[in-house]
């Protein structure tokens, strides 16, 4: 099984991607889909339901070769290497594009999605995830306080854990995405918060300490960087407990109407057609 559902801000991302891809098939049939930064695999087995041809790439070898034996029985699923900011995709290419944590591992993220608007064919749709700059203060709060009290043009980080775990070269600002979403001329569809108080309280610090001990490639980055246990999932499959997250996802929603800032950000960008 992928343990990963059990951890709610990864169960929230998988719900998000996996609802919004549903609902776009229903009326824009995907001939040919990008998994773009796909790391482990986690999201391609659903993506490739989906899609009539899909393609998973990462800059990771390792995780490449896990990915693909993981997802081997898939026939319509395609692995390879390739950079998300230098894509050698021809222009216009995919009708379907994911990348889910991906874009604040790049050194230019504002390439990147560059690169996505070239790649993707008119009318195409890309969706993304990432983690936001704007989190809440019970997932980490002295990154928190730091973020208040630092000067301009400190390194924004304090501490490499709690919301700047996991090799995150940065995090995501709203307003930055947007800026770079609109200069590619990428329509913003949907812009949803993903975990919010609770599901930061129950993921504060331990999480990217577990990740750290536990992963494979613990900074999900380019070399891989081995974790003290080097765990992988299993399969796939999501694990019938993943109801238990499931719940604790629906009280963590409540409280956006208290709390409205977020572990992070579930975007829904489309191409215009020609």
């Amino acid at each position: 099984m992928n343990f990963k559902h059990f951890f709610p801000s990864f169960r929230n991302r998988f719900r998000f991607v996996r609802s919004q891809v549903a609902d776009l098939a229903q009326t824009h049939p995907f001939e040919r889909g990008l998994s773009l930064g796909t790391g482990e695999g986690d999201f391609d087995c659903m993506l490739a339901s989906y899609c009539r041809n899909l393609i998973a790439c990462d800059v990771n070898e390792a995780d490449i070769q896990y990915a693909t034996q993981l997802n081997q029985g898939i026939t319509n699923l395609r692995y390879e290497i390739n950079n998300a900011q230098a894509l050698t995709y021809p222009d216009n290419h995919f009708q379907l594009i994911v990348s889910c944590e991906v874009i604040e591992h790049v050194n230019q993220p504002d390439k990147m999605v560059s690169e996505i608007y070239r790649v993707l064919a008119p009318g195409g749709y890309a969706i993304l995830t990432y983690p936001c700059r704007e989190f809440p203060w019970s997932y980490d709060p002295v990154n928190r306080i730091w973020q208040l009290l630092r000067k301009p043009g400190s390194k924004e980080n304090l501490i490499s854990q709690g919301a700047y775990a996991f090799g995150h070269n940065y995090l995501i600002g709203s307003a930055d995405f947007k800026t770079w979403a609109a200069s590619t001329g990428l329509e913003l569809i949907t812009c949803r918060p993903l975990s919010g108080w609770l599901v930061g309280l129950l993921e504060m610090y331990w999480t990217g300490l577990a990740q750290s001990i536990l992963k494979k490639n613990a900074r999900n980055v380019t070399t891989d960087t081995n974790g003290v246990l080097k765990v992988r999932p299993t399969d796939t499959k999501e694990p019938a407990l993943a109801a238990i997250t499931d719940a604790l996802l629906w009280i963590d929603s409540w409280w956006f109407i208290v709390f409205q800032r977020s572990l992070g950000k579930g975007v829904v960008l489309r191409k215009p057609a020609k």
